[in-house]
């Protein structure tokens, strides 16, 4: 693989992964994204409870793992063969892309188990394998409507 290619590929996949980690660290704590939500939810409803602005923001987070890790699986699905539609699809190969996301939620929990503002999940990596079966899955249709074009 020449640099071209590595810079190409896998770059944005392994920068993705650079921002979920980035996002793993107390810049992504509860604390500091309930700055953002709460005043925006205030904003536009200013008699939303406490209680509420919480279950939106747990929302909102669940909802971020889900889409990072939908993300990831395309960025490694198109690492992984140099462009997204040019291998026929396979379960094989999507089970490929779905275990490095597995691999890194895993790791990434583990690397928020250090972390004194957050704490490591089982249910968010069940979350994040859940987000990249759908970015695999949304590709697949995609890729099904693409064909009949």
């Amino acid at each position: 693989m020449t640099r071209r290619e590595f810079g190409k590929y896998w770059l944005p996949a392994l920068l993705w992964m650079v921002a979920i980690f980035t996002a793993s660290t107390d810049l992504g704590s509860t604390q500091h994204t309930s700055r953002i939500i709460g005043p925006v939810l205030h904003f536009f409803w200013p008699s939303i409870s406490d209680q509420a602005v919480h279950d939106i923001q747990v929302m909102v987070r669940k909802i971020g793992h889900l889409g990072g890790y939908a993300v990831l699986a395309i960025l490694v699905w198109r690492a992984r063969h140099r462009g997204i539609f040019t291998r026929q699809w396979s379960a094989r190969r999507a089970a490929f892309a779905e275990f490095i996301c597995l691999v890194y939620a895993i790791s990434d929990e583990f690397h928020q188990s250090f972390v004194p503002t957050r704490e490591a999940s089982i249910v968010d990596v069940m979350i994040d394998c859940a987000g990249a079966a759908a970015g695999l899955l949304a590709l697949w249709i995609f890729g099904k409507v693409r064909a009949k074009w």
